[in-house]
C-alpha cells in the first residue's frame, strides 16, 4: 500500500474557518454595543457557526462547486445565524435595536462572502497561472461522456486537474489495465475516472479494490446508456441500503411550497404592475390588426402529465393547425404585430396568470402541446421525466438557446437534458438566475423566437 498522495489543500478550509469566526466575532465590536461583547455571547456564536456550518456543509466547496452553489450555502449559513443572533438579543439584551443587530448581520454577510469568494476564484487564478494546487488524474474508459471529460480536463486549467493519461481498454483490455495499475502505482496520480460504458463488474470489482488498497479516489462515469446512475441516492432502511435512481429536491414540502410561495409573489407583481396598463393596449392591436380573440388558448401537459389550458396573447390568424403544427421560420400565419410579440416573448406573458391558477411555475420544463408531447414520449428517452415538476414560463433549457421549432431530434434531446438538470438540481438561486438571463434575453430579441 503506497501513502495517500493529493493533500492538496488540508489547510485551506480550517483557515478559512477560522478567518471566518475571527470577522463574525469582531465585527460585534464594531456594529454592536460593547454590552454585547462578552465571553457567553461569542462562545454561543462560535459554536452555533461551526455546528450549522458542519451539518449544512458549508464548507463542502470543491473546485468544481458552482458559484451559485457558494452564494446558497452563504445565504443558508447567514439565515440561522440571524435567528440566533435575535434569539440572544431578545433573551439578553432587549435594549439593544433590531437596526443595530440587522446593520452587524449585513457587515458580517458582506465579510465572509467577500472572503469565500476571494479565495474561491484566487485559488483558480493560482491554479491556472502558477500551476499549483493541483490533481493528477487518468481516466480508464472510451466514449463520449469519457471524450467530454476529457475535453474539460485540457480546456479549463483554472479547475486544477492534470490529465496524465486516458486508457482506452480499446485494445487489449486486461493489459491496459494492469498497465494503468503500474501507472498509478509509480505516478502520483490522486484520482481514477473509470467509464461504466467500458468497464464490466469484474473489472470494477478489481478497480475498487486497487483504489482501496493504494488509498486512490475513484470516481465512476457513467455513459450514455447508464444516465440512470448519474444522480443515485442511498438510503437505509435499517442496515439495508436501498439506491434511488433520482433525488428531486422539490420533492421536499418545504421547497415546493418556497417555490410556490414565490411564483404567486412574483405573478401577482408581473400582472399588476406590467400586465395591468400593457394588456389593454396589445388587446386593441391584436383585435385591430385581424379577427378573433386577444387570448389563444392551447391544451398543454404539466404535472403529473395532466392537462390544462395554457394562455398566450394570439400571434397567428385563426387556423386549423394551431393545435398541431409549430411556429416556422418565416411562417405566414404569424401576423406583423404578433413578429414583435414573438421576438421579445410578450405573447407568453399571460401564463401568469397560469402560475396563479396553479398549472404552471415561473420557472421549469417548458410544456409542449399535447400532440407533440405524446409523440416525443415514445421516441425520446426520459422525456416524461420533465413531467415530475410544474412546467414553466421559462426555463433552462430556454435560456441556454434551445427554444422555439424543434428542427431535428437533438434539438429535443438537449431540453430534456436540460430539463433534468433543473429538476435534479432545483434551488431558488438557479431560479433568480434563469428569469434575469430571460430578462436579458427578451430586451435584446432572441433568434430563434419566431
Amino acid at each position: 500500500m503506497k501513502p495517500k498522495t493529493g493533500r492538496y489543500s488540508g489547510f485551506i478550509r480550517p483557515l478559512i474557518a477560522l478567518i471566518d469566526l475571527l470577522l463574525i466575532n469582531l465585527l460585534i465590536l464594531v456594529c454592536l454595543r460593547s454590552a454585547m461583547s462578552n465571553f457567553g455571547y461569542h462562545s454561543i456564536l462560535s459554536l452555533s457557526w461551526i455546528v450549522i456550518s458542519y451539518y449544512s456543509g458549508y464548507y463542502e466547496v470543491y473546485r468544481f462547486t458552482k458559484e451559485i452553489t457558494i452564494l446558497g450555502k452563504l445565504i443558508k449559513q447567514f439565515i440561522f445565524i440571524s435567528l440566533i443572533t435575535f434569539a440572544y438579543v431578545g433573551y439578553k439584551y432587549k435594549y439593544v435595536t433590531p437596526d443595530e443587530v440587522w446593520i452587524y448581520i449585513i457587515f458580517s454577510f458582506i465579510s465572509v462572502g467577500f472572503i469565500k469568494f476571494s479565495i474561491f476564484f484566487l485559488l483558480k487564478k493560482y491554479r491556472l497561472l502558477y500551476g499549483g494546487n493541483l490533481r493528477n488524474v487518468i481516466i480508464l474508459g472510451s466514449g463520449k461522456d469519457v471524450d467530454e471529460l476529457k475535453l474539460f480536463f485540457t480546456t479549463k486549467p483554472n479547475y486544477g486537474y492534470n490529465l496524465m493519461h486516458v486508457f482506452s481498454l480499446k485494445i487489449n483490455k486486461k493489459e491496459e489495465i494492469k498497465a494503468c495499475y503500474e501507472f498509478v502505482t509509480k505516478n502520483n496520480v490522486d484520482e481514477i475516472y473509470g467509464s461504466l460504458n467500458t468497464l464490466n463488474s469484474t473489472d470494477l470489482q478489481g478497480l475498487i479494490h486497487f483504489a482501496d488498497n493504494n488509498l486512490k479516489t475513484i470516481k465512476l462515469l457513467p455513459d450514455s446508456k447508464n444516465r440512470m446512475l448519474r444522480n443515485l441516492a442511498v438510503e437505509y432502511y435499517g442496515y439495508v441500503p436501498v439506491i434511488s435512481l433520482r433525488t428531486i429536491p422539490l420533492d421536499k414540502i418545504i421547497n415546493k411550497r418556497f417555490k410556490h410561495f414565490f411564483d404567486v409573489v412574483f405573478s401577482l407583481l408581473v400582472i399588476l404592475l406590467l400586465l395591468s396598463w400593457l394588456a389593454p393596449l396589445i388587446a386593441i392591436i391584436i383585435k385591430m390588426e385581424s379577427k378573433g380573440p386577444v387570448f389563444f388558448k392551447q391544451r398543454r401537459n404539466g404535472l403529473n402529465y395532466k392537462e390544462f389550458n395554457c394562455y398566450k396573447f394570439r400571434s397567428m390568424r385563426l387556423n386549423s393547425k394551431a393545435d398541431l403544427e409549430q411556429v416556422q421560420k418565416n411562417d405566414p400565419r404569424v401576423t406583423k404585430f404578433g413578429k414583435i410579440l414573438r421576438k421579445f416573448s410578450i405573447d407568453e406573458l399571460p401564463q401568469f396568470f397560469n402560475v396563479l391558477l396553479g398549472d404552471m411555475s415561473v420557472v421549469g420544463p417548458r410544456p409542449h402541446m399535447v400532440s407533440h408531447t405524446e409523440m416525443y414520449a415514445k421516441s425520446i428517452d426520459k422525456f416524461m421525466v420533465r413531467h415530475f415538476i410544474k412546467p414553466g414560463i421559462t426555463g433552462l433549457a430556454q435560456i441556454n438557446g434551445c427554444r422555439g421549432e424543434v428542427e431535428n431530434e437533438k434539438d429535443i434531446v438537449n431540453r430534456v437534458k436540460f430539463d433534468i438538470f433543473y429538476l435534479e438540481n432545483w434551488s431558488i438561486l438557479l431560479d433568480l438566475k434563469i428569469i434575469h438571463k430571460t430578462v436579458i434575453n427578451a430586451i435584446k430579441g432572441e433568434e430563434k423566437a419566431y
